[in-house]
């Protein structure tokens, strides 16, 4: 007899609470797709694919612990050898609909990979995008996004490379809405025919959290969107031409229409008498609502104040219905967002030449005379926020005073604040057995390395910077202009043979880059 509660429950139960990490969310999701689509009557499969990075790197550990209950709902996991090829496989999952001898009505499927890997599938993902989804297929494409360099050779925020691919872009602001924005995802991938983009920033899928889980939900057909003649999935023949290109409007606008039908944006405190409005999206939000707190802003206080907030699940296209409802009858809107401006930039645009009731400002990343005011560059915190919010609720309603508030959120954080720790003198690279010759410099691995390797000791230089997946190839070059011939080089193979952590095949060979024994080794 079992216990009344384990791990494993998180897996079995379909409602009720339960604990999961952000990875093993992502597994939830293609759980409760599954049997979302056996509830329809649909004998679907799903499939897996991507390249494991921080901060994704837990994902195969998350699916492979999970082996015995996604093999019992059909789901197939295959880790790629580089992120473009994992892409490639998802795309043929989506032709599966179309074969006169498939065995299943349709294939869902997961990308996964951390931001430079988005880069470097863009092709793919372009391609499949474009393409298109199977009807009863959809594709996520989960961008692990590590907007504050925290383990990359640079910050990223695939939101830009995903509008440059027309791809929609959606964006959770905790756990407990991974599951409900997936099931959405998935829904309007099956409808648009586009490929929807997922971002898994670091501070929330590498994080862990009690959540309930919802009932699976039911998706409305949008009304006032008319479906082209042939549809907007996936079909065949489908040549390379123009018409691919020309869909892509179509595609938009359809998933606009599924965002009206069923609003994965939503009014916070729905006081429509507020003069002052923060639009928000993912952890942004979550920083605001603390942010709000710390100055003393309840839900009932903002009411009385005239303050309400639009918090925006689908960044990219975005349904403008809700947000002109939101922004009317305004005197400002502060548009808060990590990184780029990206919802600004959209609700500018669409206001710009529409007769709709406008805001007297929109202002984000810069405020009315030009000046910085929510930084692109840094990641944005509640201490941050606060006096930003103070100052613009200020301007709108002169009598407020957030002195008090302020001086305690300033003291905190100078009571927080830790000297810098001087650097660590490593001696050894990651993945070498000798320590670096004193004539010689390094070459490491970005990031991974760089911490060990950087100033190691005096006169033993460090590499220069480069990108994920280029080890080594910068030496190449600069080689043939330096009197120096020889340098150290840490292996890209380390770290994490397969068999570590429950790796199915059992193959002990190194590393989730190369899924091989090498037979020198």
């Amino acid at each position: 007899m079992r216990s009344t509660n384990e791990l494993d429950d998180r897996y079995r139960r379909e409602t009720g609470r339960v604990f999961l990490t952000g990875t093993q969310a992502l597994v939830e999701i293609l759980l409760m797709q599954r049997r979302m689509d056996r509830a329809a009557g649909l004998n679907t499969a799903g499939f897996v694919s991507g390249y494991r990075g921080s901060p994704l790197g837990a994902v195969d550990q998350s699916l492979w612990r999970a082996k015995k209950f996604i093999a019992d709902a059909d789901i197939k996991f295959l880790p790629a050898i580089n992120e473009d090829l994992g892409a490639t496989a998802v795309l043929g999952t989506q032709q599966v609909e179309v074969e006169p001898t498939k065995t299943v009505d349709g294939v869902f499927a997961m990308w996964y990979g951390k931001g430079p890997g988005v880069d470097r599938a863009g092709d793919a993902l372009k391609h499949g995008n474009a393409y298109g989804s199977s009807p009863h297929g959809g594709v996520l494409v989960v961008a692990g996004d590590d907007h504050g360099c925290a383990s990359s050779s640079m910050s990223h925020q695939s939101d830009v490379a995903f509008m440059a691919w027309y791809m929609p872009t959606i964006n959770p602001a905790s756990i407990s809405e991974y599951v409900e924005f997936g099931l959405w995802g998935y829904a309007a991938s099956r409808y648009s025919g586009m490929w929807i983009g997922f971002k898994a920033i670091s501070e929330t899928v590498e994080s862990a959290a009690s959540v309930e889980l919802p009932p699976l939900p039911t998706f409305k057909t949008p009304t006032d969107f008319e479906m082209p003649e042939g549809g907007l999935n996936f079909r065949w023949p489908d040549l390379p031409g123009m018409q691919i290109e020309s869909r892509m409007k179509d595609k938009k606008e359809a998933v606009r229409a599924f965002a009206r039908a069923n609003p994965i944006d939503r009014v916070i405190f729905n006081n429509p008498k507020a003069k002052f409005g923060v639009i928000t999206t993912g952890k942004a939000h979550l920083d605001v609502m603390e942010a709000l707190a710390r100055l003393g802003i309840d839900e009932e206080r903002a009411e009385k104040i005239g303050i309400d907030i639009y918090k925006i699940g689908l960044v990219w296209p975005l349904e403008t219905d809700g947000a002109a409802a939101f922004m009317a009858g305004k005197e400002e809107v502060l548009v808060v967002e990590e990184k780029r401006g990206i919802i600004e930039s959209q609700l500018k645009e669409f206001i710009y030449d529409r007769a709709v009731d406008k805001p007297k400002r929109i202002l984000g990343k810069h405020d009315e005379d030009g000046n910085r005011l929510i930084s692109w560059v840094d990641e944005l915190s509640p201490s941050m926020l606060a006096p930003i919010l103070a100052a613009r609720l200020k301007k709108v309603f002169h009598r407020l005073d957030f002195a008090e508030a302020l001086e305690k959120i300033e003291d905190a954080k100078q009571s927080a604040h830790q000297p810098a720790r001087a650097r660590n003198a490593f001696l050894f690279l990651l993945g070498l057995s000798t320590g670096i010759d004193e004539s010689a410099g390094g070459l490491a691995r970005p990031r991974r390395h760089w911490l060990p390797l950087h100033g190691v000791v005096d006169g033993r230089r460090d590499d220069r910077p480069h990108q994920m997946g280029g080890e080594g190839v910068n030496w190449a070059s600069k080689s043939m202009f330096l009197s120096e011939k020889h340098v150290f080089g840490s292996r890209r193979r380390h770290l994490f043979p397969f068999g570590i952590d429950g790796d199915p095949s059992g193959d002990r060979g190194w590393s989730q880059h190369h899924f091989y024994k090498d037979p020198c080794e």
